[in-house]
């Protein structure tokens, strides 16, 4: 699609109404960039510059160059609001505030609830509520996309102020030498800081030597920069004195013996040694010795005192950072050392000094004495101490202090007031090199004399010193004083003296000599050293100077015009030097030469100087470069070579060939000039011996190879985009157009090589011919045309192959035709010349057009480069040219138009190529793809808008016809759009350029006043058409149109593409909301206009979105857990609607659809925010038509939608807690920016975000905001729903719509909403049920079902306002239903308020007591229905629900205790027996508290019941053969299950009323449930259970022909018997008490006594335990007593205020002929109703006594319920009691132990060890009240009382058996014992023998009358 062609006077386009909105958004300016130089930040009070006079033009333009201000493009920034604009809101609460609690009154009413005339009105009314108080900008609430935030880095500086140093002893003046050694790179990394802290009176020992003292040398302080810090950093100071006789050690020696301390002994020694020590000073003063040394090491000081604290960046200029130069520092140090500058400052005490070895003082020594000490902590050789101390105080700079002075000695910025101790800065000589640009004026020499030989010299030179002179000329006069000076004395020297070693004829030497280069460097300059013998002892004969001449050497400063420098090695000449000697080096002149001219003087020379290169390559460029200049003189010299005028051109050719081969840290330094040079020479043509010579190809080549090694170095930082930093900001603060040329006032005849524009014009056109002819489309004709457009058209329809590009033939014609000079004399007058001169960007474009081979490869590679060379010069053009006011069409040639046509052309013919066959080079072809539309993106504020769009459009046409893959491409094209969408006038160039037909027609004055059909077909398809992305939008807005058409297309890619695109879409929409330029509703409206197609693309894309994760399911905690264990959802109906809408994730049917969610969870949001934003913003009345043509299905999808933006952006409190959330928050707001923002990043300048902790407050405000967001995008989709249920009069299908705006109206009360939100809603509700009430009540019962819970459920809200709301809703609600349907809405508001308590865990219903009253309350002020029996229904309800309510609070209060709950919640679910629907609910909450307590059996026998329940209406309903009969066919599963049988027919039919109309009552339904019970029955392991439960579905499945439940169900019915065989007896079944309760106290519960049913293995104290802790707290501790026995309680005995319990354990009991049934452990544990236990007594009232004493009671009890049951307490009703005799007790132990030994020994794997604890409780000799015993009391003899005869025959029989078994078992333990057990074994033999024996006698005696025969026999009568 094309662009309409537009330039800046196409706005005859606008009509009237739209100007004025024109003029609001901002006409174009007349010039969007500005140009403007900004002064540059001068650290020094006054620019560092040399005082010369006459400079030469080298120096000259370094100088201009530091300090001519920064030049720089750029535009206003938009304000962003701020923080506080955005949290004010004290308008509104958030739900989860106002507790204030009022008695039970009826809340406030909702005024005017029923006043409304008509809906209109009511309509209206609600609008305007919602419109008030609402936040304009939807973006500045939103947290943004992540952007990558980045600093750069600065160095660290470290000061050692006052360093003190203290001896044992003063004596004399002392001298202190400071500086830092990297040992690392064993190298001196800091000149030398000199100070003293001599007394005044030591001071004067030296005044003859010190004509005066200036104030810069009294510094105590000073300021180390260190670049590269590194742990083997040393601070060494050296301490000198004055020179005096004896060598170092004599010098010391009083300083080690004597201590100050012993004075009065040693005070007479200290008194001479003053003496002397004066003498010396006022003979020898200007001479010094060294004397000692001590040194620390940096890091370990920074180490210790490191504390983690944040460096804020202070270097910043007007809003753009400016890195500080000599400060900032590109480079990565190793982490540990990141923080040097965030130390704490700290005090050193150095208490080592060594003292210095005379014959090991050069530096090289010092190293070495470091690395021992870094090994050993001492240096190796002994070294004598000092005593003494240092003391330092060292700490990081973050401001630079008062009365500062740089290295040079210009004061700093602050400047002090007061005349203060300066602090000096010290220079830095960094370990490697620093590669910044040099940026001020900085010319010094540092000279280091090293070492003298004069061993092999037989004089009696043995104190040797050198002095020091910079001399500009011969005569002694002109010694310059340009030398530093030291501490306490002059600011500058004319002479300098080394220390001298005593007595040594070679002496090393360490002194640093710095002196300030003179700007101005001649031959004659050189430095002059004089060596001297120095007499410590003054001889009686000599009363002259103590000097003795030795001999001179010298050393030119400069050689062939270059500063020296390195190391040398001077021959010393014994004789007065020779005229003229400077010229010369020192191995010329005819003098006497010590040691026949052998070098023996060693020193070195080093420079740091910002105008001498000391690099060749460099020099020799500059230096042609000035010959250009005029003012040279031919033959030129540089270094050797002598260079004549015709050579000229040629060698300067070389020079700047070579310039990209000099090394890289000089190239860096003077970066800004080489390239200022450069593009001088591009720009000018040069005129050389009479010739024009035309660089600028050449210098073309040489800038680009310089930006490729830049690019290349490893060494150099880039920014995020791959930019070297240097370029960069050469590019945006350096950068100005080249002076225009000096006027060259031609000769009649100049021949021109440079091109003028009809040349350009014509090669423009070769180029284009040559393009097209070589590509596919041969027939386009050639440079005939030469129109504008058509040249445009030509080189965009041409298919630009990149091979074609390559031709050499093409080129070489080219650049031969280039070179060429113009065939023909010109011959030109002046004004001419100025024509045919080039203007800069001109002259660069065509470079760039014409460059070849590896020059253009790498010109298009770092085409950011060039771009922005283009653009800025381009910007000083523009503004030049508005100065004469031309119009923006003419700004720039149509030539140079043509050369940005092919260059735009070419760059993206590369990206192309790059992705398509270079897949590594991949990241290179972002880069340079951002760079274009950067470049694009400045055009647009330079050039002609519609010459831009054309070049868009040939970029996207290119871009697409590469066969790429598509998610390169559109992530391509997407980054592309995205830079120029964020123009400052994007809005401006997409809403005028736009034909009238786009404005929608004046929307319908009412819409519910017409009819539907008024609306021609045309029309409404107009509508439609403005959602969707059509051609005639692309072609009206080009640029929206673009991005609109990547953004589709980009949702059917991967992940980060998508991503992109959004994020692309979104940071426009965010910059257009806060831009303050659409602060107006109809501006606002017309930018949302642009976007109609976006609503269309996000509708398409709902499948994509990911709202899963958006918000989490509060709503599966309060589903029954059987639900989620379930997996197949169909079979399966939740309780209720809402739940499964919340499970489901929206209430739609989507979960059919097949599609994946693709998008993640943020970047839907994103995309969701985008929508709303135009939702809000769009003319409501175009929205409302939308909705009206809008196909039913189209209509659903927006539903669908509005539905996940609800759960989307719920208000998620626990979010806001986190830093990062924070951050990204405060980053809303500082994108206020807007589009400038990637201005901004383009520069560098960065908004860093504080990474503060956050306060409370600040937590809370945040809170709010996040409020404010929820609340805004909730009102928005309100708002929607609003304006699509107003339009529902004219739709086709009413009742689906009111369906799907109710639906997504609940879902928004399911999530969590603000007390605003909720008012507005709950407006919209009742509107809703006053307008559709009917079509409410009839169709959608299930609707109907929800609405009714969710508003009870805010009529329990503890907020007041949300309480009143939901209040007058419920009341309409019945109000609107009464007419109609008001039973079922009766029978929905007390099953609501059912499940509402039977789930809610925060449900207060003393609020929803309140309520009650409140909707009471309505009723009977209620006039107009006062006639009608309303009110009285409305009492009988609210009654209704008041008594459950009741039920409901004791719930509450008996939450703890699990039985009592269960108690009550049956309780109330058998008052439901008449109403199904809610028994089956309370059955299904009962169900979920039992499974959430694991009682998995009892959970699934509430199912059980409930699945009865629904059968026995299913049986009344339908009569199917394969359905339960009803409750009856349950009774397998339990006998319980009777209870379910339905009450009467006549009481309820299922098919009136809505009663069982819920989803449960059908087959489907009653099938799940009994599914979840038998799921539950074997989690429970009642696994025959599960069988009886299956043999119900089975037949039901088999009539449905459903094979695949019946494989599953044949699947669980196959583990459920594999788990009855594995398991076997290893089953756990439950452990039962009987528990009483006895007290006042109780209340319902005195007296009652219940079985309990506890878990498997319980034992007595845990039960007892549990219910001693839970009634303790409800009755204190002192009223509950615990009774500990069993024994029948006696209630006169009880205090009356205590509370007892009573726990027994009790077995399951059965008859004898019961047990023949129950055979298996399971049936011994299922259907139990009866329980036993025992209570042992005596006739003494004993519990326990001897044998024969004994007693036992049993008790029987049974409970109402057969357990398992829907409880796990069931209460007795039926209690017997027996008592057993001693031998009836004797009978029944002894008949126990008999069936254990014969079930241990004949068990299948017997167990050794239990075989054995029963054989010893048997047979073992020590059994107290063992068998023997009990036979000798109830044996021994035959009792009198024949009624115990059987008694005692049964006991005897017992035995009998007992030993028998016990033999067995002796027997069997024989066999399973291991070889060491065989004792043991024979033991247990011996016992049991001896055991039968005592018992045989006992055994053998029967009673002889029971043993009578009954008839005599008959013999005795024969």
């Amino acid at each position: 699609h094309t662009p309409l062609t537009s330039s800046d006077n196409s706005e005859a386009v606008l009509r009237s109404g739209e100007t004025t909105m024109m003029q609001e958004l901002g006409d174009f300016p007349d010039d969007d960039l500005k140009v403007e130089q900004v002064e540059k930040e001068c650290r020094t009070v006054r620019h560092s510059v040399p005082e010369d006079g006459w400079l030469d033009p080298h120096v000259r333009d370094c100088v201009k160059s530091y300090i001519q201000p920064w030049l720089c493009s750029r535009l206003d920034p938009v304000k962003s609001p701020t923080l506080a604009d955005l949290s004010d809101d004290s308008g509104r609460t958030l739900t989860s505030s106002d507790f204030d609690l009022r008695c039970l009154t009826p809340d406030q009413r909702v005024e005017g609830l029923l006043a409304w005339s008509s809906h209109e009105e009511l309509d209206r009314f609600n609008q305007e509520a919602r419109q008030g108080n609402r936040h304009p900008e939807l973006f500045a609430l939103y947290p943004p996309a992540d952007e990558v935030r980045w600093r750069e880095r600065r160095d660290s500086l470290v000061s050692f102020p006052s360093c003190l140093h203290r001896f044992e002893i003063e004596i004399e003046p002392l001298f202190a030498t400071m500086a830092l050694y990297d040992l690392k790179e064993k190298k001196k990394i800091s000149e030398n800081f000199y100070c003293d802290l001599n007394s005044e009176q030591y001071k004067n020992f030296l005044k003859p030597h010190t004509p005066n003292v200036d104030h810069s040398t009294l510094a105590r302080s000073a300021i180390f920069p260190i670049t590269y810090p590194s742990p083997d950093i040393y601070l060494v100071i050296k301490i000198e004195k004055v020179l005096q006789q004896g060598e170092i050690s004599d010098c010391a020696d009083p300083y080690i013996t004597l201590r100050e301390c012993d004075s009065s002994k040693n005070k007479d020694k200290l008194e001479k040694l003053r003496g002397q020590a004066e003498t010396f000073c006022q003979r020898l003063g200007r001479y010094r010795m060294p004397f000692g040394w001590a040194t620390v090491k940096i890091m370990d000081v920074i180490s210790t005192a490191a504390i983690d604290r944040d460096v804020t960046d202070s270097d910043s200029l007007k809003g753009a950072q400016l890195p500080r130069r000599n400060s900032e520092r590109y480079t990565a140090i190793d982490d540990q050392f990141c923080n040097i500058a965030a130390f704490k400052p700290a005090t050193i005490t150095i208490s080592t000094i060594f003292k210095q070895e005379g014959d090991r003082l050069s530096d090289e020594d010092l190293l070495k004495f470091l690395s021992e000490i870094k090994k050993t902590s001492t240096p190796q050789r002994r070294i004598k101490i000092i005593p003494g101390s240092i003391k330092l105080d060292m700490s990081p700079v973050h401001d630079m202090p008062l009365a500062c002075l740089s290295t040079e000695l210009i004061p700093l910025i602050p400047v002090a007031e007061k005349n203060i101790r300066p602090v000096k800065e010290v220079l830095e000589f960094p370990s490697s090199e620093v590669y910044v640009p040099h940026n001020i004026y900085r010319n010094l020499l540092f000279v280091y004399p090293q070492r003298l030989n004069f061993v092999n010299r037989l004089t009696s030179a043995r104190n040797i010193t050198i002095k020091i002179q910079f001399m500009s000329g011969e005569d002694p006069a002109p010694s310059l004083p340009v030398i530093f000076g030291k501490s306490s004395g002059p600011e500058f020297l004319q002479e300098v003296y080394t220390p001298v070693t005593y007595h040594n004829k070679s002496p090393d030497f360490y002194e640093e000599v710095k002196m300030a280069l003179p700007a101005r460097l001649t031959e004659r300059h050189h430095l002059l050293f004089t060596f001297y013998h120095i007499s410590c002892q003054q001889k009686q004969n000599q009363s002259g100077s103590c000097e003795t001449l030795i001999g001179y050497s010298w050393l030119p400063i400069v050689n062939n015009d270059r500063l020296q420098t390195g190391q040398f090695c001077l021959p010393i000449a014994l004789e007065r030097l020779p005229v003229n000697y400077s010229l010369h080096t020192p191995e010329v002149p005819p003098v006497k030469w010590m040691e026949g001219h052998k070098g023996l003087f060693n020193l070195e020379v080093q420079a740091v100087s910002s105008v001498h290169t000391q690099d060749n390559h460099l020099e020799r460029f500059f230096t042609l470069c000035h010959a250009l200049e005029g003012g040279a003189t031919f033959p030129l010299r540089v270094r050797d070579e002598k260079i004549p005028e015709n050579k000229l051109e040629h060698e300067l050719k070389l020079s700047i060939i070579s310039l990209s081969s000099s090394s890289l840290e000089p190239l860096v330094l003077f970066l800004h000039l080489v390239l200022d040079k450069l593009f001088t020479l591009i720009m000018q043509p040069m005129v050389i011996a009479g010739q024009t010579a035309n660089l600028a190809q050449i210098a073309f080549e040489s800038v680009v190879s310089i930006v490729n090694s830049l690019h290349n170095s490893q060494e150099l930082n880039r920014d995020q985009q791959g930019r070297n930093c240097l370029l960069a900001t050469y590019l945006y603060w350096v950068f100005r157009l080249p002076d225009p040329p000096q006027d060259i006032i031609p000769s009649a005849e100049i021949r021109y090589s440079t091109m003028g524009r009809s040349t350009a014009a014509t090669v423009g056109s070769m180029l284009l011919q040559s393009r097209i002819r070589s590509s596919s489309n041969p027939d386009i004709p050639g440079p005939q045309m030469s129109a504008e457009d058509a040249e445009v058209k030509n080189i965009l329809s041409a298919k630009v192959r990149r091979d074609s590009l390559k031709s050499d033939i093409q080129f070489n014609t080219y650049r031969t035709f280039i070179t060429l000079p113009t065939e023909g004399r010109l011959s030109l007058t002046p004004l001419c010349v100025f024509c045919l001169l080039q203007q800069f960007h001109e002259e660069l474009a065509l470079q760039m057009v014409v460059s070849t081979g590896v020059c253009r490869e790498n010109a298009y590679k770092y085409a950011w480069f060039f771009f922005e060379l283009l653009v800025k010069s381009m910007a000083q053009h523009v503004s030049h040219l508005d100065k004469h006011s031309v119009p923006r069409r003419s700004r720039f040639s149509d030539r140079f138009k043509d050369d940005i046509t092919t260059i735009v052309s070419v760059v993206t013919a590369e990206i192309g190529t790059i992705l398509v066959k270079q897949h590594k080079e991949v990241e290179q072809a972002e880069k340079v793809n951002i760079s274009l539309a950067f470049f694009l993106y400045d055009l647009l504020s330079l050039m002609d808008r519609g010459f831009v769009f054309q070049l868009v459009k040939s970029y996207c046409n290119m871009m697409s016809a590469k066969s790429m893959s598509m998610p390169t491409l559109i992530s391509m094209r997407l980054e592309f759009l995205r830079i120029l969408c964020s123009h400052e006038h994007y809005l401006n160039l997409s809403l005028f350029f736009s034909s009238p037909a786009s404005a929608p027609a004046s929307p319908c004055p009412s819409i519910s006043s017409q009819s539907s059909g008024s609306c021609s077909f045309q029309e409404q398809q107009r509508i439609l058409g403005l959602f969707e992305l059509s051609q005639e939008f692309k072609q009206q807005h080009y640029l929206t149109g673009l991005l609109l058409t990547e953004l589709s297309a980009a949702l059917d890619m991967e992940g980060k593409v998508q991503r992109k695109a959004i994020n692309a879409i979104y940071s426009l929409l965010c910059s257009h909301d806060l831009d303050h330029r659409c602060i107006k509703p109809e501006v606002r409206a017309k930018v949302a206009a642009l976007y109609l197609s976006l609503v269309g693309i996000i509708i398409d894309s709902t499948n994509y979105l990911d709202f899963t994760g958006m918000y989490t399911y509060e709503q599966w905690e309060t589903q029954p857990a059987y639900i989620q264990l379930h997996d197949d959802l169909e079979n399966v109906p939740p309780i209720n609607q809402s739940v499964a809408m919340a499970i489901a994730g929206n209430p739609f049917n989507t979960l059919g659809r097949k599609s994946v969610a693709t998008l993640a969870a943020d970047t839907s949001r994103h995309l969701l925010v985008c929508f709303l934003w135009v939702m809000k913003n769009a003319d409501k009345s175009l929205i409302q038509r939308w909705t009206i043509d809008m196909p039913p299905s189209q209509l659903n999808k927006l539903l669908e939608l509005l539905t996940i933006c609800v759960s989307c952006f719920e208000y998620r409190v626990s979010l806001h807690k986190s830093h990062q959330a924070k951050l990204q928050l405060e980053e809303a707001l500082l994108r206020g920016m807007g589009a400038r923002g990637e201005m901004m990043k383009r520069v560098g300048g960065s908004v860093s975000a504080c990474a503060l902790l956050l306060t409370k407050a600040e937590l809370d405000q945040e809170a709010l905001i996040s409020g404010n967001l929820a609340t805004e995008t909730n009102l928005i989709v309100l708002d929607l729903l609003e304006t699509i249920l107003q339009a529902v009069p004219l739709a086709e299908c009413k009742d689906s719509v009111v369906g799907g705006v109710l639906k997504v109206l609940l879902h928004s009360l399911t999530c969590n909403q603000s007390t605003t939100f909720l008012s507005h809603t709950f407006s919209t509700l009742r509107s809703l049920v006053v307008k559709f009430g009917d079509l409410l009540f009839e169709e959608e019962a299930e609707q109907c079902a929800d609405l009714c819970q969710k508003v009870l459920q805010y009529c329990s809200s503890p907020v007041d306002e949300n309480r009143s709301q939901a209040c007058a809703t419920l009341y309409l609600i019945m109000r609107y239903s009464y007419s109609n349907n008001f039973s079922r809405v009766k029978m929905q508001v007390t099953m609501s308020l059912a499940s509402l308590v039977g789930k809610s865990s925060d449900f207060q219903e003393e609020y929803l007591r309140r309520s009650l009253r409140t909707i009471l309350a309505y009723a009977e002020e209620d006039t107009e229905m006062q006639n009608t029996q309303l009110p009285s229904q409305v009492d009988e309800l609210l009654r209704n629900l008041n008594s459950i309510l009741s039920d409901t609070v004791k719930m509450r209060e008996f939450q703890e205790d699990p039985e009592m709950l269960m108690d009550l919640m049956y309780r109330i679910a058998k008052g439901y027996q008449t109403s199904p629907d809610l028994r089956l609910t309370w059955l299904q909450n009962m169900a979920e508290k039992h499974n959430n307590r694991k009682c998995y059996t009892e959970s699934a026998m509430c199912l059980v019941h409930a699945a009865a329940l629904v059968a026995e209406y299913l049986s009344m309903l339908e009569d199917h053969k394969y359905l339960p009969v009803g409750s009856v066919t349950f009774q397998n599963i339990s006998p319980n299950v009777l209870e379910e049988s339905a009450v009467s027919d006549d009481i309820l039919s299922p098919d009136e009323d809505g009663v069982c109309s819920g989803r449960y009552f059908t087959e489907s339904g009653l099938v799940g449930l009994l599914e979840q019970a038998a799921e539950l029955f074997s989690n429970g392991g009642l696994y025959e259970a599960v069988n009886e439960v299956y043999k119900i579905i089975i037949p039901i499945l088999e009539a449905h022909r459903d094979f695949r439940k019946l494989a599953s169900t044949h699947d669980k019915l196959q583990r459920a018997f594999d788990n009855i065989i594995q398991k076997g007896h290893k089953r756990m079944f439950g452990t039962y008490f009987r528990v009483g309760f006895y007290g006042a106290k109780f209340g319902d519960l005195d007296e009652r006594e219940f079985i309990y049913k506890e878990p498997g293995i319980t034992h007595l104290p845990e039960i007892s335990h549990r219910l001693e802790n839970f009634y303790s707290q409800c009755f204190g501790e002192e009223t509950l007593v615990m009774i500990k026995d069993s024994t029948p309680v006696d209630r006169k005995q009880l205090n009356p205020n205590k509370a007892y319990i009573q726990i027994t354990y009790v077995e399951p009991f059965f008859d004898d002929y019961e047990m023949k049934d129950r055979m298996t452990n399971f049936e011994k544990n299922f259907n139990l109703r009866r329980f036993m236990y025992t209570t042992p007594f005596t006739k003494s009232g004993r519990p326990r006594g001897e044998l024969n004493e004994q007693y036992k009671r049993k008790t029987i009890l049974t409970t109402m319920h057969a357990f398992p049951y829907v409880k796990t307490r069931i209460n007795v009703i039926q209690k017997e009691e027996f008592d057993l005799t001693p031998i009836e007790v004797a009978i029944e132990d002894m008949q126990k132990k008999t069936r254990e030994l014969a079930v241990a020994t004949h068990r299948e794997q017997p167990d050794a060890k239990m075989l054995q604890m029963l054989l010893q409780g048997s047979v073992g000799t020590t059994v107290n009240q063992g068998p023997l015993e009990v036979a000798q009391v109830f044996l021994n003899e035959i009792p009198a009382d024949p009624k115990l005869f059987r008694h005692h025959n049964k006991l005897r029989l017992c035995f009998k058996e007992f030993i028998m078994r016990c033999g067995e078992a002796v027997e069997k333990n024989k066999h399973l014992i291991t070889f060491d057990q065989k004792e043991y074994q024979q033991e247990l033999k011996k016992n049991y023998n001896r055991l039968r024996e005592s018992l045989r006698p006992m055994l053998e005696r029967k009673i002889p009358e029971l043993y009578k025969p009954i008839i005599r026999p008959r013999l005795e009568n024969r």
